[in-house]
């Protein structure tokens, strides 16, 4: 009798139909440089598009036309993959904010520096330390965080 019981719920369970997975998320190069076009004209120095907000992952296009302070993301690991431009980018070490500097001013001590280039890609561990500095121009770069605590 358990053995058929276990046939039966067996059966049962891989007649059902899986729950429908969730539709691709696609945007097309025109549309995230349209948004981020947008995005620009209220914030010049470093603008974003959205490709995707979730609870666990945020995706986005990120272009930066100026070095912007030091910052180090506790809640999440994040992936910076170039589209076009290059910079010096700083990971690791010590995030430093002189007393009384303006937002947006922390530097790193301590970090290893290194060019990254259209193609390149990084990988942060959640908490590393990372700034883009010595911008040729400017760099834009689709960024993944993932793993975020809520």
């Amino acid at each position: 009798m358990r053995s058929a019981t276990v046939v039966l719920i067996g059966l049962l369970y891989g007649g059902q139909t899986p729950p429908a997975a969730a539709p691709a998320t696609y945007l097309s190069e025109a549309a995230l440089m349209a948004t981020l076009k947008e995005a620009a004209k209220s914030a010049p120095a470093m603008h974003t598009a959205p490709v995707k907000l979730a609870d666990h992952y945020r995706i986005n296009i990120v272009r930066r036309t100026s070095a912007q302070g030091a910052i180090a993301h506790p809640d999440g690991t994040e992936v910076h993959h170039i589209i076009e431009g290059s910079a010096t980018f700083v990971t690791g070490g010590t995030i430093v904010r002189a007393t009384g500097a303006a937002a947006g001013s922390a530097t790193i001590e301590g970090g290893e520096s290194r060019r990254v280039a259209k193609g390149d890609v990084i990988l942060m561990p959640a908490g590393t330390p990372h700034w883009y500095k010595d911008l040729d121009g400017s760099i834009t770069y689709l960024e993944v965080r993932f793993d975020l605590a809520k």
